[in-house]
């Protein structure tokens, strides 16, 4: 089924505009989500919200909001007040700055879109997207929308373009906050751990390599129980032994990696006919064989 675009918008840089559609890049909706039920029916429940000092349900039209600004202490908002503090959505991304692409840790990413270019954009969407593959940077920028402002980011991937959300920096904690020790790693332990990993190196990322085990066991429950089949749990796993040492253990996995190295493709594997002739040892040492016979 061909995706749906889920706005349009108007991406800015210098005096160059480029209308283009949003797309999802991803699908939350896919997510498994159960119901909460009424154990003596089956019945779905519904929420209710009561108030902890009167101890009585409250309606949603009884309901307003406020921030709490010490303890116990709030503020009230009015409906009409936080709707003027929104912000209000330009449909544009406007482009601020082009930096390398490797300038922006990925801990800063957040949603995903696709872009495409609309009506009268694909020229523009083309040069902008082959000028960023060509120089490796990728374009910063804000975006407003649903009453908030946005970084984003616009990078190119193979023949398009993809618009990264981007958190601010108040919302990312620094790795300086953790409490890391400084620990001295040995030579030999060095090069034990970058021969496993050039034992396990690939060039590029296959998602499709990786399956939700999670999500496939999930749904073959529910497939189960609507069956009206029973559902057993598997047995745990046994604890296996922790290795302490760490050389050992670098050792351990460089061996297990070997012997779990694939056999050779049926291909590779000596043909029948091959195989069948001779080695070139003997094939020299028969005429000599012979000429000692006729002597």
């Amino acid at each position: 089924m061909a995706a749906r675009s889920i706005a349009t918008l108007t991406v800015s840089f210098g005096m160059v505009s480029i209308p283009v559609k949003l797309f999802s890049a991803t699908e939350a909706s896919r997510a498994i989500s159960f119901n909460l039920l009424h154990k003596g029916c089956g019945s779905r429940l519904r929420q209710q919200y009561f108030c902890i000092k009167e101890d009585v349900p409250v309606s949603r039209d009884e309901m307003v909001k406020g921030y709490e600004f010490s303890k116990d202490q709030y503020v009230i908002f009015e409906p009409q007040e936080l709707k003027a503090m929104e912000e209000a959505g330009t449909h544009t991304a406007d482009i601020t700055e082009f930096v390398p692409i490797t300038a922006v840790d990925p801990v800063y990413f957040d949603k995903a879109y696709y872009l495409a270019p609309d009506k009268g954009g694909a020229k523009p969407y083309a040069l902008l997207a082959k000028a960023l593959r060509e120089s490796n940077r990728c374009a910063l920028g804000r975006w407003a929308a649903r009453g908030k402002q946005y970084i984003v980011m616009i990078r190119p991937v193979e023949d398009g373009l993809v618009m990264q959300q981007l958190l601010y920096a108040a919302e990312v904690r620094s790795i300086k906050d953790i409490e890391i020790p400084k620990t001295e790693v040995k030579p030999a332990e060095l090069k034990l751990a970058q021969q496993l990993i050039e034992q396990q190196a690939t060039e590029t990322f296959d998602p499709a390599a990786y399956k939700d085990d999670v999500r496939e066991r999930i749904e073959a429950a529910v497939q189960k129980k609507v069956e009206g089949q029973e559902v057993t749990m598997p047995e745990a796993p046994e604890p296996t032994a922790q290795v302490i040492d760490l050389m050992e253990a670098l050792r351990a996995s460089l061996d297990k990696k070997q012997k779990a190295e694939p056999q050779r493709k049926p291909a590779e594997a000596k043909k029948p006919a091959e195989a069948r002739k001779p080695p070139k040892r003997a094939q020299q040492a028969e005429p000599t064989a012979r000429k000692a016979a006729r002597k």
